[in-house]
């Protein structure tokens, strides 16, 4: 979060400073990346650099607070997910895994094993959330990598706060379910 400096950066990134854009990018931007590709966005990065042009293009007409511009950027990447969603759905893509792709020559290897622990980690994490209902995963996501309230994501959701709180509810006791460990009876 940016805290106190907020109207002053806010300002900036309206008048085109780039630093000032950065800012808010590297504030804001990891958590978007983290909703649309827990979403299963086809092209994450895509659609993110489609929110943040979004964002750069709507910031002059803006008005709120910090919390506000958050809820704004998470309802542009959420609206952006659902356009993504009915294109695809209208237009069939058979997309290719990364791990089907021949590896590239020359390419920097890394640590093996923490590439291994990463990948097992992401998909231990994907395997949870696809076992929750869409709006459970949405709620889930946006209040906990976008760091809304229940206000905010029934904003961004278009939906009633007393049916965001039961979804969260529901999906959090869905994911202890999955999280606890199997009884022996």
């Amino acid at each position: 979060m940016i805290g106190e400096g907020f109207e002053e950066l806010l300002g900036a990134a309206r008048s085109g400073d780039a630093s000032a854009l950065e800012a808010l990018y590297r504030d804001l931007a990891p958590g978007v990346l983290g909703y649309l590709r827990a979403q299963g966005a086809a092209e994450p990065e895509d659609l993110a650099s489609d929110v943040f042009v979004g964002v750069v293009r709507g910031l002059a007409s803006f008005r709120g607070s910090e919390s506000d511009l958050r809820a704004w950027v998470f309802t542009i990447a959420h609206r952006r997910l659902v356009d993504e969603r009915r294109r695809l759905g209208r237009r069939r893509e058979a997309p290719v895994s990364p791990d089907d792709l021949p590896s590239l020559a020359g390419r920097a290897v890394g640590d093996v094993e923490e590439e291994a622990m990463a990948g097992l980690e992401r998909d231990r994490v994907r395997r949870m959330l696809e076992g929750l209902s869409a709006d459970q995963r949405a709620v889930v996501l946006l209040r906990i990598l976008g760091g809304l309230s229940v206000a905010e994501v029934a904003r961004v959701l278009g939906k009633r706060q007393g049916a965001v709180k039961m979804l969260q509810r529901r999906g959090f006791a869905r994911l202890a379910r999955t999280l606890s460990p199997e009884r022996v009876g």
